[in-house]
């Protein structure tokens, strides 16, 4: 597992440690130094803490204007412990509510399990992102879920999670690492609104 990095070649885009608006503004990274583990695995010290010791994160871009974030995750999804969204929600998609983001790209490549329990901060969630109307499209917001393992995308919709955050199909984009970070958002803008009209 230390091996797998978040993806990096965007950074020359967006840097979240250097945006006054995101979580982890003024973080400073050691690179060579592996300190946080999942279940007893080392992973890659450029992911971050959102506060659950089994999921880490990487907000790979983030638009303001036209109110995009895209996030990556690595780890094991777990809310029936550890209540994942819970800190997911509290920690992280608060603060970027708060900016004006409403168009959430979650990419899950590198989730290796996910637990289901209450889906009440699903709910949540997806109510305030369809309350709001930001960029210049001015439609409301989403939650999509892209690249997700098919096992993965079995166990959300299992816990009905999948009424929330849109998955599969046309969302299982596989070179989404050659796209430029916009052309990658106004791609999954343009698919899910094909999906919601």
């Amino acid at each position: 597992m230390h091996d797998i990095e978040p993806y990096a070649n965007w950074l020359k885009y967006y840097n979240p440690s250097l945006d006054k608006k995101s979580p982890f503004y003024g973080k400073e990274y050691n690179l060579e130094q592996y300190s946080d583990t999942i279940y007893g695995y080392y992973i890659d010290p450029a992911w971050d803490f959102m506060g659950s010791e089994t999921l880490y994160i990487k907000i790979l871009y983030t638009d303001y204007r036209a109110g995009y974030t895209v996030i990556e995750f690595i780890g094991e999804w777990n809310d029936t412990i550890n209540n994942d969204v819970m800190h997911l929600k509290r920690n992280i998609i608060d603060e970027q509510l708060a900016a004006g983001i409403n168009k959430f790209i979650l990419i899950g490549e590198n989730i290796m399990n996910f637990h289901g329990s209450d889906d009440s901060y699903y709910e949540e969630w997806f109510d305030e992102v369809e309350d709001t109307e930001t960029g210049p499209d001015k439609l409301p917001g989403w939650i999509a879920a892209v690249s997700f393992p098919d096992f993965i995308q079995l166990e959300l919709r299992k816990y009905h999670v999948d009424q929330y955050i849109n998955m599969g199909g046309t969302l299982q984009i596989a070179n989404w690492r050659t796209m430029h970070p916009q052309a990658f958002c106004e791609t999954v803008n343009a698919l899910i609104t094909r999906r919601l009209t």
